[in-house]
This record gives C-alpha cells, sequence and structure tokens, in this order.
C-alpha cells in the first residue's frame, strides 16, 4: 500500500468539454472516489452549457467544494443565491443553476458532486 499519492489535474484520467468551449471538467479517479477540477470560462452558465449534457432543469449535482480563482453566483431552484470566491469552501444541494461573476475564469475542486457531473449521453 503506498502512503502518499500525487496526481495532477493536468493529467486527468478523464476531460468533460463544457459546451461552446466554456471550460472544461477534469477528474481524477482515487481509491476515495472521484474528484473533480473545473475550470468555467467568463460567459459559462450551467444552463446554457451543462444542461444541454445532463439533460435536466437545474444541476442535479451535489457539490462539496472550494473555489481557487474567481467568482460563481449560485442560485437555487428556490430563489436562494449565494456568491463564491476565492478561498470559498461551498456546499450546493442538487436544484441550482450557477454562472461566472466577472471577465476572470472560475475554477473549482469538488469531492462530491463531479463524478457524474457534465457526462454526456453514452459517454
Amino acid at each position: 500500500m503506498t502512503g502518499i499519492v500525487r496526481r495532477s489535474f493536468d493529467s486527468a484520467d478523464e476531460t468533460r468539454p463544457f459546451e461552446g468551449g466554456k471550460g472544461r471538467l477534469d477528474l481524477l479517479t482515487t481509491d476515495r472516489g472521484p474528484v473533480g477540477r473545473a475550470v468555467f470560462e467568463p460567459g459559462w452558465q450551467w444552463s446554457k452549457h451543462v444542461k444541454p449534457i445532463a439533460g435536466t432543469e437545474s444541476c442535479q449535482a451535489d457539490h462539496v467544494g472550494y473555489v481557487v480563482s474567481g467568482r460563481m453566483k449560485i442560485v437555487m431552484d428556490d430563489g436562494e443565491s449565494a456568491e463564491a470566491g476565492p478561498g470559498d469552501f461551498f456546499t450546493v444541494k442538487p436544484g441550482h443553476d450557477a454562472w461566472v461573476v466577472g471577465d476572470e475564469p472560475c475554477v473549482a475542486l469538488d469531492w462530491v458532486g463531479f463524478g457524474d457531473y457534465a457526462v454526456r449521453e453514452g459517454g
């Protein structure tokens, strides 16, 4: 058994591009489950750039993560909203939309919700 595992998202096990070239999800498969790094480009919005992939009315992923850089606005289906930025830990329940705020890419890590995120049909 290895005591230390070091992996790079730059050599991810899988990369899932978002619609319109508005970013990507880099996924590492670990013995504790998938871990993802998403790069959301300026102008990215879940309802425009992932909804066509997911096929649901709102994001149904349950997220637990950390924002590395950039900012994102998250709006729940019931209207509750928050903005997350660099250094913020977040949890977001299923049933939301989200979008990048400003002109800087938003980079986020997620330990829970990215395993089945932006999976194309048949993929």
